[in-house]
């Protein structure tokens, strides 16, 4: 789409601030109204809007895009979206490591551990370690109470949620961010451990480098979106 517009606009909705560009309704891609639920969030799509200058590119506008995840996929369907991201947990990453004794296995712990401290604590419940890569069940009690903490989000927030597991293949991070439990660096420093490890161990590769640094990207455009979504202007 090229620019046609000259100025991006807001305007109150029962749905929320609802851009306009030059008066007219902006539509997300399924054709439902691009209404943002805090002025932060709204603030940040208009500048989205403003700063096209001659084609608009996706990549450039990441809460545009993550607002339109949230209306058009997540919204319909929101329980299914839920329970897709705390099926996460019954794979998280923290929970998997190397063999016991070995360097990787102790690092692991000493990184890992604290995240999965913070998540007993705060939920009342409890994690199976498992070494290697084989699927292990976790706790029934366990799954049921992420499922219900999961479930209890927002439709917005459950849109960078998604971004988060996804990218971090880990539930308790993904939590974390949310709850704010760290910074979102540590957490997701913690979630590139094994990449990080490697790294260490054999030296860098620069395309490695590169995935991991578009992925931290991807990440943090997460991080802000959730950030947008907090009271205040």
């Amino acid at each position: 789409m090229r620019r046609f517009w000259k100025e991006v606009t807001l305007e109150p909705t029962p749905l929320g601030q609802a851009v306009r560009l030059d008066g007219r309704p902006v539509k997300t891609p399924t054709g439902n109204a691009l209404a943002l639920p805090t002025q932060k969030m709204a603030d940040a799509v208009v500048a989205e809007w403003e700063a096209v200058e001659k084609t608009l590119n996706p990549i450039l506008m990441p809460v545009t895009g993550f607002a339109n995840a949230a209306i058009d996929r997540i919204a319909p369907d929101r329980a299914g979206f839920a329970a897709a991201i705390a099926a996460y947990g019954e794979t998280d990453l923290f929970c998997y490591r190397g063999a016991a004794g070995e360097a990787l296995a102790e690092r692991q712990a000493q990184i890992w551990d604290p995240w999965l401290d913070w998540a007993k604590g705060r939920y009342d419940i409890s994690f199976v370690i498992v070494e290697g890569i084989m699927h292990q069940p976790q706790p029934a009690a366990t799954l049921d109470t992420l499922c219900g903490v999961v479930a209890a989000r927002g439709t917005f927030e459950l849109a960078a949620m998604a971004k988060l597991a996804h990218l971090s293949g880990s539930l308790v991070a993904t939590l974390a961010v949310v709850e704010r439990a760290g910074t979102p660096e540590d957490i997701w420093n913690a979630a590139c451990l094994d990449e990080l490890w490697q790294e260490e161990y054999w030296g860098a590769d620069h395309w490695a480098q590169k995935n991991r640094n578009d992925r931290a990207g991807e990440f943090m455009a997460a991080v802000r979106f959730l950030d947008l979504l907090t009271p205040g202007t």
